[in-house]
């Protein structure tokens, strides 16, 4: 069985629209895998609530219980890798990784960010796409290495920017297309693995 960890650190809507794509599209007989693990750094993340509620193991583990990046990133290597994940999804995980975690998990390591990169790494992706007078923003998945947010494009989506759009007018609108484009990412990758 190809195994899914994915790392979140609040509400989790990427993880539960990966979970649901699993189930309905049956990933464990179409590709061997299924959803193994759901981790977080936070214990109220609301996300870990959906995954006991659809029988996913959880874990937490507390970034603020180490003393450096790098002890809190080894020790959520070896968590991870209990489980044997054919891929790792940052799923709204809210840390940056450190360069040994990313080559721990070199090529099974994935991301989602709101913008069309290379446009707007970082944060607060939507008000400066509204700033930039953008007529269109969006999504996209991309393979994880030590630069934030430059991997390689996995798959991407496109929504138009609103004249009265607001930041979290846009950012609710790119979010329905995350839900959309992520699973499907993620089961690109399972079909390679």
């Amino acid at each position: 069985m190809k195994n899914i960890v994915i790392l979140i650190s609040g509400g989790g809507s990427n993880m539960a629209a990966i979970v649901k794509a699993a189930q309905q599209q049956d990933w464990a007989h179409r590709y061997g895998a299924r959803v193994a693990a759901v981790v977080s750094n936070k214990a109220d993340a609301k996300g870990l609530v959906f995954a006991r509620e659809h029988g996913i193991a959880t874990e937490v583990l507390d970034h603020k219980k180490f003393d450096s990046r790098e002890a809190f990133d080894a020790k959520l290597a070896q968590v991870i890798d209990q489980h044997n994940p054919a891929v790792v999804v940052l799923a709204g995980f809210m840390r940056i990784l450190t360069p040994g975690f990313v080559q721990h998990f070199e090529g099974r390591l994935v991301n989602i960010h709101p913008s069309l990169l290379p446009a707007f790494t970082g944060l607060h992706t939507h008000q400066r796409a509204i700033d930039a007078g953008c007529k269109f923003a969006g999504c996209t998945v991309h393979g994880v290495t030590a630069k934030l947010d430059v991997g390689p494009i996995l798959d991407q989506a496109v929504v138009p920017v609103l004249p009265e759009d607001t930041a979290d007018t846009l950012a609710a609108r790119v979010l329905t297309q995350e839900h959309v484009i992520y699973p499907r990412a993620v089961a690109a990758l399972l079909q390679k693995a």
